[in-house]
């Protein structure tokens, strides 16, 4: 990458205050800034970092008011953040797509593969599988018979998809994933054996969902395990079998949806929740982190601790529960008093 603050701002359509013709060939975070890199102010709490930043260009946005000298030079844009992203997504269309198919790797005859499409070294195809146009499969992964995956999509190392998966368009699937694995279905016998019930479902992934490295996704018991459009998970997240997330939901590392739960669009869920099975959350739902859900949510709702309350009633919670020691104290002086009371009577 090599661009001049007036091909930058152009691009973003922003003011340049400094040198026009400054020259970046690389990014970085504004404390860590480099001779020769961009960088981006959006947070406040990093203005600091804008009067001795190395870098040569910074994009801040328009209502920001400089208070000190600068030593670089500055375009003002509308958001920085999405500015900066911007020019992330023009950075990493100028690298080089890979395409074709390396050896060794197994493509079963009867899979149907796309036009432009890659397929990394010792990944695995199997039979009756479509992939669409512009996909990319690589090293290691395994795509199992009669799975389905749709144009543009990303499939990173070591991704694993189950048999009779769809997987929609625009995708991103990071290493470890593991799609249509069988749900936690067991029934216990009269001898206290456990008995599997088969999951006979699938998992369906719509367009436009990026998921995180060593996240589980469950087959369906009968039906799908439905993702929908937009949704985008953190690493490190389970979802159970007959669970459905809505449009646009977000949810952070380490999260837990239990079997059967129905989860509504534009949610946003904490790192550290968990939610139990059969749940019905609704849509424009905020879960704080580390909260336990165990009771249905309706629409807006904004929920925290555990058990999960509403924001305003677990935050008086926690005011008391940080007084108990001292409540504990005194109420044990009331009884003492109160047993000198009793003994003067």
């Amino acid at each position: 990458m090599k661009f001049t603050a007036r091909i930058i701002a152009d691009f973003t359509k922003g003011e340049i205050i400094g040198n026009p013709d400054e020259v970046v060939t690389g990014i970085s975070k504004i404390e860590e800034g480099k001779k020769g890199t961009l960088a981006f102010l959006a947070n406040p709490k990093y203005e600091k970092y804008l009067y001795n930043t190395e870098a040569s260009v910074v994009l801040i946005n328009k209502d920001f008011l400089v208070n000190d000298n600068l030593n670089c030079t500055i375009i003002k844009v509308n958001n920085a953040y999405d500015a900066f992203t911007s020019l992330l997504e023009l950075y990493s269309k100028l690298i080089p797509e890979k395409k074709g198919i390396e050896q060794p790797c197994f493509v079963d005859p009867t899979a149907k593969i796309g036009e432009n499409t890659y397929i990394g070294a010792f990944a695995y195809v199997g039979a009756n599988v479509e992939i669409g146009n512009n996909v990319k499969i690589y090293p290691h992964a395994y795509i199992g018979e009669s799975t389905i995956i749709n144009n543009n999509t990303i499939i990173y190392s070591g991704v694993k998809i189950y048999h009779g998966c769809l997987i929609g368009s625009d995708c991103i699937i990071h290493s470890g994933v593991i799609i249509g694995a069988d749900g936690f279905g067991f029934v216990q016998q009269p001898d206290q054996q456990y008995r599997k019930i088969p999951q006979v479902g699938n998992v369906i992934i719509e367009d436009s969902v990026e998921i995180g490295s060593n996240v589980t996704i469950d087959r369906a018991t009968m039906g799908s395990t439905i993702i929908r459009r937009g949704a985008k998970f953190d690493n490190l997240i389970q979802i159970g079998h007959n669970v459905e997330i809505g449009e646009n939901t977000v949810i952070v590392s380490q999260a837990g949806v239990a079997g059967s739960t129905k989860v509504g669009r534009n949610c946003m869920i904490g790192g550290q929740v968990g939610l139990a099975g059969h749940l019905k959350i609704g849509d424009n739902v905020k879960i704080g982190a580390q909260s336990g859900v165990s009771n249905n949510l309706k629409d807006n709702e904004t929920v925290l601790g555990s058990p999960a309350l509403n924001v305003s009633k677990q935050i008086k919670a926690m005011i008391v529960y940080k007084s108990l020691p001292e409540m504990s104290k005194k109420i044990a002086e009331l009884e003492k008093e109160l047993k000198l009371l009793k003994d003067k009577m």
